[in-house]
């Protein structure tokens, strides 16, 4: 990729659009994960998956320490292979912007490293709705959002939540932190879309990555592609699902 290309990568503004207990969580979470996975079919050819990030100043106090897991996170999904990936992000003032899709993910994973914290509102309705208008144009696998807040209509999220769902578009939200309100709104939109919601601290954060290789494996090439990889986490999803556990 050329120094152009990569200057063009997160350029492109995403249009405007209109108005416990943390092991038992963790655990319950990473069923749920699982469970919802099962929903996900490999596209002809390979895969599309939208990887979106909440870049707001809430995020700031742990946004080096998240930013180690969302990196491990990309750099899992780019070894999947056979997987085309769109990096969206949003932060400040009415700032949302979309990478082009790619199968080399390593420029979008240095990408992300390098960006920082502004403040602003959530926009998670632009994401969706970009997600929404992407799978028109060429089905997406899933779609992963890490963030820690929700700061918007809930109603109106959960719809477009909803109209991912009836487009087999599963959400798989990654919730940093504890807030009550991104928590209820999350869940119901994993829930809608047939995704799952997922909080992730630092007890979880490795298996969790290796839950979101073993997904980008299995939405690029089906399970033949889940059978061959002899990662922990391809085999724990593999055991869960459908004809997972007999032979090719």
């Amino acid at each position: 990729m050329t120094d152009k290309d990569k200057d063009r990568t997160a350029n492109r503004p995403l249009a405007r659009q209109g108005s416990d207990d943390v092991a038992v969580s963790a655990k319950s979470a990473i069923s749920g994960f699982l469970a919802a996975a099962r929903a996900i079919k490999p596209q002809a050819g390979g895969g599309r998956l939208v990887f979106a990030l909440d870049a707001t100043m809430s995020r700031q106090p742990t946004w080096d320490a998240a930013c180690q897991l969302q990196g491990e996170m990309f750099g899992a999904v780019g070894a999947a292979g056979n997987l085309a990936v769109q990096l969206v992000y949003f932060r400040g003032y009415d700032e949302c912007r979309a990478s082009r899709w790619v199968s080399d993910t390593r420029s979008l994973r240095d990408l992300m490293t390098k960006i920082d914290c502004r403040g602003g509102q959530t926009q998670i309705g632009k994401v969706l709705s970009h997600i929404r208008d992407e799978t028109v144009k060429k089905p997406i696998s899933a779609a992963v959002y890490i963030g820690d807040a929700m700061e918007e209509d809930i109603d109106a999220l959960c719809h477009k939540a909803g109209e991912l769902g009836l487009r087999k578009v599963p959400l798989f939200l990654f919730q940093e932190g504890r807030n009550s309100v991104a928590e209820t709104a999350f869940k119901e939109m994993a829930r809608l879309s047939g995704g799952a919601h997922i909080r992730f601290d630092e007890n979880a954060a490795g298996e969790l990555a290796e839950l979101l290789k073993a997904v980008a494996t299995y939405a690029s090439g089906g399970l033949k592609a889940l059978k061959a990889s002899k990662s922990r986490g391809s085999q724990l999803l593999l055991s869960q699902l459908p004809g997972g556990r007999q032979g090719t």
